[in-house]
């Protein structure tokens, strides 16, 4: 007697029965979600103010210009490239802002249009130029970013006989555009910064451009495999290019909110924050091969960037510490990112 035995192959479970677990490591985010509250209960120990109103706004104010940043850095590492000049871009506009405004004796609305047509333009010739010679962004950027400092420098001494430019404060429409970049919104005892906002809307804008419409799938198609993605169709220069010119956009926004808090910029600020930048996107989840990442996770690095230095502070260590906790966070992300990402692809299969 011959008894036949069936065999058939599971059949895949719809998402909603997915166990949970699984689904969490296929967030990139999760580990910098993670790691922001380890931090946050760590320093609410250590440090008696730390969960304060004011302790709050401290390492929110701390976050906010950095996060901005990081968000835009993190959507271009996901597509594939780094921006090297992202740091000198937030100086570079507020420079042209201040020249315009007060030594031309500019309205403050015009010469703000005037910087941002200025970073949009920088932007896409990054794009471009990556694109149209096949170079490393590393290097085209790298390239930009000393042009930029020069530049700063040298028209800043031209034009003040020094390096900075101070006097905002009097220029026409200061009121109406310190309001909008640089105000003040009180809670409680909590002194809110307008840089805060903007940090907010970046992320919330960002993230449902990644997740939520073709764009976002351009940019993870390009940064995955940019043969691949041409074959298919994907419009990779024009992705890239409006990638190059995000991170150009939120440089100037972060210029913008400095120059119209503290009224002066210098013309070598924001040197050296671009690796500040990359690190953020890097704890929240990002690779550095590119195809992967999350935008809410580059928003918690920076948040735990700014809690870490502020609660440093606030536990009374001496803050050359900083240095030492961003290191082992950086090589810490960089290892949970990759065994995120390899279960990530194994739950996916």
């Amino acid at each position: 007697m011959t008894t036949a035995t069936q065999t058939s192959a599971t059949p895949a479970l719809p998402e909603d029965r997915i166990p949970i677990l699984n689904r969490l490591v296929q967030r990139p985010e999760i580990g910098a979600l993670l790691g922001a509250l380890v931090v946050l209960v760590f320093f609410s120990i250590v440090a008696d103010n730390f969960l304060t109103a004011s302790g709050i706004a401290g390492w929110l104010d701390d976050s906010a210009t950095l996060g901005i940043m990081a968000v835009a850095v993190a959507m271009l590492m996901i597509g594939g490239e780094f921006d090297l000049s992202a740091g000198v871009m937030t100086a570079s506009t507020a420079l042209v802002t201040a020249a315009l405004a007060v030594e031309a004796g500019w309205n403050l609305w015009p010469a703000l249009l005037v910087s941002l047509i200025f970073a949009l333009a920088v932007g896409a010739l990054n794009g471009w130029l990556v694109m149209r010679t096949g170079l490393p962004s590393f290097i085209v950027t790298l390239g930009t970013f000393l042009a930029l400092q020069g530049l700063n420098l040298g028209v800043t001494r031209l034009i003040t006989d020094g390096v900075q430019i101070s006097g905002v404060r009097s220029a026409s429409g200061y009121e109406s555009a310190g309001w909008v970049f640089a105000s003040t919104t009180d809670i409680g005892d909590a002194h809110i910064q307008a840089s805060v906002v903007w940090w907010i809307v970046f992320t919330l804008v960002a993230a449902i451009i990644l997740m939520r419409t073709r764009f976002g799938n351009w940019v993870f198609a390009v940064g995955g495999s940019l043969p691949s993605a041409r074959a298919v169709g994907v419009p990779a220069t024009r992705t890239k290019i409006l990638l190059f010119m995000g991170t150009a956009f939120a440089g100037w926004v972060v210029g913008a909110c400095n120059l119209m808090r503290f009224a002066t910029v210098q013309a070598n600020q924001g040197v050296g924050l671009e690796f500040q930048y990359i690190i953020a996107a890097v704890i929240g989840g990002c690779l550095l091969t590119g195809g992967f990442g999350s935008v809410v996770g580059a928003a918690l690095g920076a948040l735990i960037f700014g809690m870490a230095r502020q609660g440093i502070v606030a536990a009374g260590w001496n803050s050359d510490w900083f240095m030492l906790f961003l290191g082992i966070l950086l090589m810490a992300a960089v290892l949970v990112n990759n065994e995120f990402k390899k279960r990530a692809e194994r739950v996916r299969r």
